[in-house]
């Protein structure tokens, strides 16, 4: 994808907004459900506006173990706008996106999906009708947003187009500083999978599993917490 015009000015990338109440550690409950991990291909994530090389692809390899960790985090760069390409290894049925940012003005307010389009750019993501649209909430806690799974049955590729945060920045790097800066560490996904010419394989696990009779799954280990966000319709 084309790369996104950067502003000749620098941010202060600060690392505020990020609190750590409780140990999200040992959270068992539901136990892990369709956590897509090893089905993402992480050397052809493609991310435009990242103020660091390579933090989009970071934010979803990190893993279920690290979902609450604050680093590494995706920054926006030139201005508060964010958008990632994010192809799988076969066909996906997706059944709802994992997000964690902060509970300050840098959390990202909304995320307009795209299927199976690897040709996007900024000005492109704008002036397309999305898949669907998702409103994200302010929040230091995991998100887990669900969509229309009707609209994700044969999804090979992701794209998210992250236009805005709440602090309610134009896209056109004015304003202050902290206005004109998305973060998020960590994004991850829900669904089936499906190899390609083969038939469906739901990536499903037991509750309290004996860990004894089950081989782990690459960047996870627990299950899921309450899903925060909501839908909105974009489409």
């Amino acid at each position: 994808m084309p790369s996104h015009c950067r502003d000749e000015h620098d941010h202060d990338h600060g690392h505020g907004g990020h609190d750590h109440d409780h140990d999200h550690s040992d959270d068992i409950t539901p136990a892990l459900q369709s956590y897509l991990y090893g089905q993402i291909e992480f050397d052809k994530i493609n991310t435009l506006n990242e103020s660091v090389l390579n933090s989009g692809a970071a934010v979803v390899k990190k893993g279920w173990d690290k979902r609450m960790e604050a680093t590494p985090e995706l920054v926006s760069d030139a201005d508060e706008q964010l958008l990632m390409y994010l192809p799988f290894t076969g066909q996906v049925k997706l059944h709802s996106i994992l997000l964690r940012s902060s509970a300050d003005r840098t959390a990202p307010k909304t995320v307009k999906l795209f299927l199976n389009r690897e040709d996007l750019d900024f000005d492109t993501a704008s002036d397309t009708q999305p898949t669907q649209t998702l409103e994200l909430s302010q929040t230091s806690e995991l998100q887990d947003v669900p969509l229309k799974r009707a609209l994700w049955n044969t999804t090979h590729s992701i794209t998210l187009f992250f236009p805005d945060n709440f602090a309610g920045g134009n896209g056109e790097g004015e304003g202050d500083d902290d206005d004109d800066v998305t973060r998020f560490s960590f994004l991850g996904f829900k669904g089936d999978w499906m190899p390609l010419n083969r038939e469906p394989i739901n990536v499903t696990y037991e509750a309290a599993a004996n860990p004894s009779d089950h081989t782990p799954v690459p960047g996870t280990r627990t299950g899921f917490g309450t899903g925060l966000g909501h839908d909105s319709q974009g489409y």
